[in-house]
């Protein structure tokens, strides 16, 4: 597949008479796609049943006559105030039981009947005229997901749609109150009419009802997106993606992809430092102009694998996209330095060396208005040369001489399971602690020893070809899937707190958890550990956060200074009982790799290596330039190394 660029343009935003200068711009930055339109309902339709389309069509035309693809999305992010006036009910409310009010984005419920009408009524409008059109060589699906914690919402629409799902999940109130253990706190119910949503509670709620939630949440999330993706089959053989974006958990992404050609995120890495990394203080200084090492990597691995979820295709053929790239500072951060000359260049190449078909950088032109004024884009507000166009031409030169993308099937796999994020949340038993967490350390340091990495979904039927397997943290785990691990032939290594819960989040009694095949290790008890009060292992290395208490007879891999075991393994499977830091996973990254023959490097700080079929990348994320394998990278630089 041809690497290409990209940005995100709002024709609606300037004047017409740039628009042709525009795409000309567009065209000699070497760009091919343009994201437009999923902000633009009050445009197309300012008033109920007002149609304006004589702007949108000329925007697409211009931009189709100078050579660019147009990716067009449905405007259902951002629904006109007379869609809320004709809906009062449709926004969402919080947890509190605050209603999200108009005048931002995303201020609907999914839940919401009505709206949900509205949105099949605009999509089916937008499909209908444009869905033939030569230039329209995409679509996206309203925007963000997810963003401004958006998907939970404890609505009377949302009420009541869950008692309908209850029905359906459950069949009897009888059998509800049985799986989620309702005798406890006389929690029965006599009918699904009598249940509530899970907040407002005077101490916390069943974790089985917040769960349930939460599993609800995702599928309305799944049946809003597959509604829009029918209407515009229906209408368009163009493949179709929807803009993830990173660390937000809230919806099973797997499930949507399983709707969509392409997946797509929104990358910004100096935003998501100090937004989401959960990066210490000396980190944040340290990577304050570059980004994460990892975090970025992170979400391209996984967007492959959501990029896969169509027809269950091979991880490594996964198509995904980068549909937004932060080319400059941000609005919303904490704090929002610019990036370090080179870091674009750098972003752009990474998501390249990770599969990405495109990176879109957004956006084409900064706002003199509104809410994100200070967002950087490829130019100023005054139409001249932002510092990130400069480094996009020279990617777009580098374009030339690259070869196509070649995926390839990587040595190691990760396990990342959305409903085992949720488990976490709704019961992390020690504060700060997380799912998303855990699994990011585990690949933090299988990128520190060198290795590339597929991330899978918790599938049976993913496993087969890879050397090591890491399933960190996995609450419930089906016997479907725990014959798959055990028969595997890679080295599986399992926890913590894998198949620690059933579906319905009861804790198995017998036999005690993780209850693997293949496996004699017992959770006996476990305890969460203040961030000062670490738990020193014999060799170097620590237990933060979460440790359990094991026993068996399996073969003990690493153990506490008072002799007690933390890792211990059965052939080829391994049950990791505790929370590493830095130095512990590494030590049992060196273990398992060694088991499984695997090649380890131990990188310096901050670089991180890729392979694919064909070629072999080094990214140095600091500010100092390090020699490598022979391999001078500059700093902030990245070098492209052919694989014979």
């Amino acid at each position: 597949m041809k690497r290409t660029l990209g940005t995100c343009y709002y024709p609606e935003h300037w004047p017409e008479e740039i628009w042709e200068q525009d795409a000309a711009r567009m065209v000699e930055a070497g760009l091919t796609w343009i994201r437009i339109g999923e902000f633009a309902w009050s445009r197309i339709e300012p008033t109920p049943g007002d149609l304006h389309w004589d702007w949108l069509d000329r925007a697409i035309e211009v931009l189709g006559r100078a050579g660019l693809k147009v990716v067009l999305g449905t405007p259902t992010a951002t629904p006109p105030r007379w869609v809320v006036d004709k809906h009062p009910d449709m926004l969402a409310v919080d947890a509190d039981g605050n209603p999200r009010k108009f005048g931002s984005r995303r201020h609907y419920c999914f839940s919401h009947a009505g709206y949900l009408d509205e949105c099949r009524r605009i999509v089916g409008l937008v499909a209908e005229r444009y869905g033939a059109n030569p230039h329209v060589a995409a679509w996206q699906t309203d925007n963000e997901y997810g963003c401004h914690d958006t998907i939970i919402s404890y609505s009377d629409a949302a009420r009541l749609a869950f008692r309908d799902w209850l029905r359906a999940r459950y069949d009897s109130v009888e059998v509800l109150n049985k799986a989620w253990g309702n005798i406890f706190w006389s929690m029965e119910y006599n009918s699904f009419d009598q249940i509530d949503l899970p907040n407002l509670t005077v101490t916390e709620p069943n974790p089985a009802h917040v769960m349930a939630f939460r599993r609800f949440s995702s599928d309305q999330v799944v049946v809003f997106n597959k509604v829009q993706v029918d209407i515009l089959k229906q209408h368009t053989s163009a493949p179709i993606a929807h803009n993830y974006m990173g660390r937000i958990t809230d919806f099973d992404h797997y499930d949507v992809g399983a709707d969509l050609e392409i997946a797509s995120w929104d990358s910004y890495p100096l935003g998501f430092l100090e937004d989401r990394v959960g990066a210490s203080l000396e980190e944040q200084r340290d990577y304050a102009r570059q980004g994460d090492p990892d975090f970025q990597a992170f979400h391209h691995d996984l967007y492959r694998a959501v990029g896969a979820a169509k027809g269950n295709q091979p991880v490594a053929q996964g198509r995904w996209w980068v549909m937004e790239q932060q080319p400059g500072p941000v609005n919303w951060a904490p704090y929002n330095p610019s990036p370090l000359p080179g870091m674009v260049r750098l972003w752009t190449w990474e998501a390249f060396a990770h599969g990405a078909e495109a990176v879109c950088y957004f956006r084409w032109r900064q706002a003199p208005f509104a809410q994100e004024q200070l967002h950087a884009g490829l130019l100023r507000p005054d139409s001249v040369d932002a510092p990130a166009i400069h480094e996009a031409r020279q990617v777009r030169d580098e374009l030339i001489d690259a070869p196509e993308v070649q995926p390839k099937q990587a040595p190691v796999a990760l396990v990342f399971d959305y409903a085992s994020d949720w488990m976490w949340a709704t019961q992390p038993q020690g504060q700060g602690l997380s799912y998303f967490g855990l699994v990011l350390d585990t690949y933090r340091a299988l990128r520190r020893a060198g290795l590339t990495v597929d991330i899978l979904p918790l599938r049976a039927d993913v496993f087969d070809g890879y050397k090591a397997i890491f399933v960190p943290g996995v609450m419930y785990l089906s016997d479907e899937i725990k014959a798959a691990l055990s028969a595997s032939k890679a080295q599986v290594v399992l926890g913590p707190r894998t198949g620690a819960r059933d579906a319905d989040f009861v804790m198995p009694h017998a036999p005690l958890p993780p209850a693997m095949p293949g496996l004699d290790v017992t959770v006996s008890r476990l305890e969460t550990l203040r961030p000062d009060m670490p738990i020193a292992l014999q060799g170097g290395g620590a237990i933060t956060g979460y440790l359990e208490e094991i026993e068996g007879s399996a073969e003990t891999l690493l153990k506490t200074e008072a002799g007690a075991p933390v890792a211990m393994r059965q052939g080829n499977l391994t049950y990791m009982a505790g929370w590493g830091d830095g130095a512990a996973m590494d030590r049992l990254v060196a273990l398992i790799g060694g088991a499984a023959g695997l090649e380890l490097r131990q990188l310096p700080k901050g670089i991180r290596t890729r392979d694919t079929a064909t070629e072999r990348f080094w990214f140095n994320h600091t500010t100092e330039a390090v020699e490598v394998e022979g391999e001078m990278l500059p700093a902030a630089g990245v070098r492209r190394v052919a694989l014979t």
